[in-house]
């Protein structure tokens, strides 16, 4: 599809709103400034979350996932989100050095509900809150203490509309070419041969 050169834009929250139907008190009444003890369940169960970031070349979201809980809950206004071994390119670490704010998405597996968390984030490398957190022997280097500002819960819709849970809209890996593949197509220079040697350096690495 070609996109047409007299797109029609929407440049302001009146007229965006203008096209949608009233929000209901339980989605505009149902920001915390806490956590509560439904989203201390949700947190502890969720072996997934997503973070997204703003720093001065735009705008950042990224994956984090461990066994349930791994997001420690330190008390009703604080988050521990601990770095594990990585890709060492620290979009989101970098990000908030510049800019704390952050957002938070947290998946619980089977459920379509999902929870919301806005707040402020700071680099700890503080030895007394990260080896709670370390997993076969080695803690972390680094994790983000997040203060909350907002938790909410977001309904189901996007993830029933979604089947995410659905093992029958699953669909088979070898529809996609391999992760090594892709990056060889998206890597100027990089070799199969390369990659895989870079690879082999990640695997030993290990996950923590």
């Amino acid at each position: 599809m070609t996109l047409p050169l007299d797109i029609s834009l929407i440049e302001d929250e009146e007229t965006l709103r203008s096209l949608h139907k009233k929000p209901m008190s339980r989605a505009t009444d149902k920001v915390l400034t806490r956590l509560d003890r439904h989203c201390k369940a949700i947190i502890a169960l969720s072996p997934f979350c997503v973070i997204s970031t703003q720093g001065p070349d735009g705008a950042d979201v990224s994956p984090r996932g461990d066994p349930p809980g791994f997001v420690h809950v330190l008390d009703e206004k604080h988050l521990l989100l601990p770095d594990r071994v990585g890709n060492n390119r620290f979009d989101n670490l970098v990000n908030v050095l510049t800019n704390p704010a952050i957002g938070m998405l947290f998946l619980v597996p089977g459920v379509d509900e999902t929870l919301r968390v806005n707040g402020r984030a700071r680099i700890t490398n503080d030895k007394r809150l990260l080896e709670p957190l370390a997993v076969q022997n080695r803690t972390p280097v680094v994790g983000l203490l997040i203060e909350v500002q907002e938790a909410y819960l977001h309904c189901a819709k996007a993830l029933f509309r979604a089947g995410l849970w659905n093992p029958d809209v699953q669909i088979a890996r070898n529809d996609l070419p391999s992760y090594a593949e892709m990056l060889v197509d998206h890597c100027e220079g990089l070799t199969q041969e390369e990659s895989d040697r870079q690879g082999r350096i990640m695997a030993e690495r290990g996950l923590y």
